[in-house]
């Protein structure tokens, strides 16, 4: 058990390290001004456009990084930091969220695996650490059937956890697309397209730091459950 506090802990610092990080990148990068004068919602929609996309809406959003891609209502969502400047970060936001569009208008398996599975990943996500926690309960006080439902919790649980995983090609692959249109088509110099590339470098890390996190508290829980067993 001291050995799942200590990874915590260490994965909870990288954690805090790397979005501190990116925090710190983002407000670098949105001062390198962009040369060809676009907006982020610009940059969305040429991107859009380019692919030959022309039923997804450019919109903003508020608040900071809350940048996103919303399949249904076919929408780029662009944080009001990202959605009127014209600098090198609000470029390679603008363009990563219309790599998953890009993403979606092709088919792209990751995502459509990603997606089909949401609405389940949803409902485990809001019951996983209830039913945990009702099965630990109904362990320790000696009722055998409570071991069931601690099981079913870290079913659950492993639901949120391969969500996770599959997120990494998805989050990799917009951000590649982005970069390749950014300096495919010229639409940044070497010291743009450099910052964007590490803007989205950092901004990729948050979800393989989220994702071994969920990793190491589902061995966690399975170790408590197989300690049980014993």
């Amino acid at each position: 058990m001291m050995g799942y506090y200590i990874l915590a802990g260490v994965i909870f610092l990288v954690s805090m390290y790397v979005s501190n990080r990116l925090k710190s990148k983002f407000r670098k990068y949105s001062k390198v001004h962009l040369q060809n004068g676009m907006s982020g919602k610009e940059i969305a929609e040429k991107m859009l456009s380019d692919n030959g996309i022309y039923d997804v809406e450019v919109v903003s959003t508020p608040g900071m990084l809350t940048d996103h891609y919303n399949p249904k209502t076919k929408t780029v969502n662009l944080s009001e930091g990202v959605y009127m400047q014209r600098n090198a970060a609000a470029a390679a936001v603008a363009a990563h969220e219309c790599g998953h569009a890009v993403q979606h208008a092709t088919a792209y398996g990751w995502l459509q695996m990603r997606s089909s599975i949401v609405p389940m990943v949803g409902v485990a996500s809001k019951l996983s650490n209830f039913v945990i926690m009702a099965g630990l309960v109904l362990t320790f006080s000696g009722l055998a059937f409570g071991n069931w439902v601690f099981l079913i919790g870290i079913g659950l649980f492993a639901m949120t956890t391969v969500f996770s995983f599959i997120t990494l090609p998805v989050e990799y692959d917009a951000s590649n697309r982005a970069l390749a249109w950014l300096q495919n088509n010229n639409m940044v110099n070497e010291q743009e397209y450099a910052g964007a590339k590490d803007a989205l470098k950092w901004a990729a890390r948050t979800y393989v730091v989220a994702a071994l996190g969920s990793l190491a508290t589902l061995l966690y829980f399975i170790s408590i459950f197989l300690g049980g067993r014993d």
